[in-house]
C-alpha cells in the first residue's frame, strides 16, 4: 500500500554528519508509525528509532542516542533520520520501515530498500 525509498547514504569519515531520507509514495503516512533500522555485516537487523503519527513522541536505540535525531514531515511525506558524530560502528545497510499502528503494535508490515552508510576511520 505504502512504498518507501531511502537516500542520502554514503562514504563518510568518523565524526560526519549525515541525513537519510526516506519518502513514502502510495499513500499518506500521517497514519504510520515510521522507524529506522539497520544492519550491519554479519549481523541480524537492528532497531534504530522510531517516531509517532505527528512526530510528538520518539524512540532511540541506546547506541545511538545523543547521535541520532529521526524526525518527519507528513506534509512532505518524508521521514528523516538526522545522524551526527558517525563512528565506524555506525556502518551499515539503513532500511526505513512503517507500520499502521502505534508503539503497541508488534512488527513492521512496510519496509525500503535501504541505503548504505559507510563511517571510515
Amino acid at each position: 500500500q505504502v512504498q518507501l525509498a531511502e537516500s542520502g547514504g554514503g562514504l563518510v569519515q568518523a565524526g560526519d554528519s549525515l541525513r537519510l531520507s526516506c519518502a513514502a509514495s502510495g499513500d499518506t503516512i500521517s497514519d504510520y508509525r515510521m522507524a529506522w533500522f539497520r544492519q550491519a555485516p554479519a549481523k541480524e537487523r537492528e532497531f534504530v528509532a522510531a517516531i509517532s503519527w505527528r512526530g510528538g513522541m520518539t524512540t532511540v536505540a541506546d547506541s545511538v542516542t545523543g547521535r541520532f535525531t529521526i524526525s518527519r514531515d507528513n506534509a512532505k511525506n518524508t521521514a528523516y533520520l538526522q545522524m551526527h558524530s558517525l563512528k565506524p560502528e555506525d556502518t551499515a545497510v539503513y532500511y526505513c520501515a512503517a507500520k499502521r499502528g502505534d508503539a503497541t503494535t508488534p512488527g513492521y508490515n512496510y519496509w525500503g530498500q535501504g541505503t548504505q552508510v559507510t563511517v571510515s576511520s
